[in-house]
């Protein structure tokens, strides 16, 4: 009797496909969870004390000791089919397979006499370029968390007959030894593509979980010709797709929940020959000081049913949460599924985009407020992924402080980051889509003196330059920046789009701008031997 047929009958859901685990040669496992739903999963999480059921429905979990991604401990595992392929460094760490295999091997011994539970979906809403992904975990509430962030699978027959391409297995309750297993700490993340295998140990943060996918198909989409990309998207009333590209802090997340927009998705898609496609089927966003006002339709996501409220603060007898209260992290999350949004599009799809949006906010108070880009200039600001942090967001931060990640998004990219930026370039100039850089940052001085722009105004300028209003105006060239920047915007003081006229003193601006000049500069030049002479002229003058 095969080990599937004798864990049949503690199967405990009706859901379990023909495709069982025995390619996974897990053995003497106790109870197999197929596919269960999310009022299963919440039966689950509260039987086994995962976590506490929250005033008007959402779960709020504790991750532990990790309440963010651990990217020290992640790696890939390097062999024939790899090699290549990977831009080995700090980011992508090499891993022995010989020592993939016995920490797999240990993991197995883990699971014996174990319950599990098993999430079949798909990462990609695009049919032509969906991966079939099965996650595996140990704790039920990172089963929902998968059923929340991956394409669902409602039709009983396809579960059925599913067949996963890639397996994820997540057991934050095993934890690795450094000395013996290779790893950098007791928690691991451990891409095997040649296995088509992601295992992760030692941390509960459900986040692993979602940028493990994000990085297979930062791999694997590229080979076909398909952009991914770490973005939000949404599509205006006449059809036209933007993407918003833009690291944590810059507003990526709220200026795409535009009401006037439906959202494609709000942080992963890939961009093929026929448009734009969203990776997940949920939300991750974070929500430490959300508010009702500013951010209405997901502030409501976390007074829903389905909504997992990572390390929120909870009053245990009132179950009110404190959106406010940051004692336990300042990446407090929530996963929903994107239903749990009205203004969407339902087949998480769109066409090419007719405009793409970096975000950045610059705490120097340098950058214009927006400026139009040509598609050089969008490669080096891809390639750059600047934004800054400002002082007191972190100790030993005394003024602001540049912070740079290729692709905005360079800890999911396995491969070299300009792979990603000539994609990106050859799309945008097939499709003629327009590129602008947004400063959500500081004007009229440097974080502590200025003051950052205000989103009444910000919000202006991108619907202005996503309906078209932008077009025929007079520009202006920046001459630290080479930026070329519109002299009026309707809604928007002309006096603000240039930022050296919000300066009082303006030698301190020509020094703060000088200073990041050079930092661009700086940062560039890893890539300047990568790319092409007119997308290293598109850098800063002088």
């Amino acid at each position: 009797m095969t080990e599937k047929n004798k864990n049949r009958n503690r199967n405990f859901h009706n859901l379990e496909g023909q495709y069982g685990l025995d390619y996974l040669e897990l053995k003497n496992l106790n109870h197999v969870y197929w596919n269960p739903v999310t009022a299963v999963l919440y039966e689950h999480v509260i039987q086994r004390r995962e976590g506490l059921l929250s005033h008007l429905g959402p779960m709020v979990v504790r991750t532990g000791t990790y309440t963010g991604r651990s990217p020290n401990d992640k790696f890939i595992v390097k062999e024939k089919s790899t090699q290549d392929l990977i831009a080995w460094g700090d980011v992508n760490r090499p891993f022995r397979p010989v020592q993939f295999d016995c920490l797999w091997k240990r993991m197995q011994a883990y699971l014996q006499g174990k319950d599990i539970f098993v999430q079949d979906s798909y990462i990609g809403s695009d049919p032509d370029h969906r991966v079939p992904l099965r996650v595996i975990t140990e704790y039920a509430w990172q089963s929902l968390f998968a059923r929340n962030m991956f394409n669902r699978i409602l039709d009983t027959e396809e579960l059925r007959h599913f067949i996963p391409e890639y397996t994820i297995v997540a057991l934050p309750g095993f934890k690795a030894i450094p000395e013996t297993d290779g790893t950098n700490s007791e928690a691991f993340i451990i891409l095997n593509l040649a296995k088509k295998m992601v295992i992760i140990g030692g941390t509960s943060y459900a986040g692993e979980i979602k940028k493990s996918a994000f990085t297979l198909m930062n791999f694997l989409l590229p080979q076909k010709e398909v952009m991914p990309m770490h973005c939000s998207a949404n599509v205006g009333p006449e059809g036209d797709t933007a993407l918003f590209f833009g690291l944590s802090g810059t507003g990526k997340t709220t200026l795409s929940a535009d009401p006037s927009r439906h959202l494609i998705g709000d942080d992963e898609h890939g961009w093929t020959d026929k448009g734009v496609f969203n990776f997940e089927g949920g939300c991750y966003a974070k929500v430490i000081r959300l508010s009702e006002e500013a951010e209405p339709e997901i502030y409501e996501t976390t007074r829903r049913f389905g909504t997992i409220l990572e390390n929120v603060a909870i009053d245990t007898v009132t179950r009110r949460i404190d959106l406010d209260d940051a004692s336990l992290t300042e990446n407090t999350r929530a996963s929903y599924p994107l239903t749990h949004l009205e203004n969407i599009v339902p087949e998480a799809m769109g066409g090419h985009p007719r405009n793409i949006i970096f975000l950045t906010a610059d705490a120097f108070g340098v950058l214009p407020p927006i400026s139009r880009l040509t598609p050089e200039q969008a490669m080096y600001q891809f390639l750059l992924g600047y934004t800054a942090k400002v002082a007191g967001t972190e100790r030993g931060i005394t003024e602001p402080q540049a912070t740079f990640s290729s692709c905005f998004g360079e800890p999911f990219m396995p491969m070299s980051p300009t792979v990603y930026a000539r994609l990106l370039g050859r799309k945008i100039e097939e499709q003629g889509a327009h590129t602008w850089l947004v400063n959500t940052g500081w004007i009229g001085g440097p974080y502590g003196t200025g003051e950052r722009i205000s989103i009444k105004y910000t919000r202006a300028l991108l619907n202005a330059a996503l309906e078209g209003k932008l077009d025929d105006v007079e520009y202006s060239t920046d001459p630290v920046f080479g930026l070329s920047v519109p002299l009026s915007c309707p809604g928007v003081p002309s006096e603000i789009l240039l930022p050296r006229n919000t300066w009082k003193d303006k030698n301190a601006y020509d020094e703060q701008a000088g200073k990041l000049a050079a930092l661009f500069r700086k940062n560039f030049k890893k890539y300047e031997s990568e790319v092409g002479e007119e997308v290293v002229a598109a850098g800063p003058k002088g």
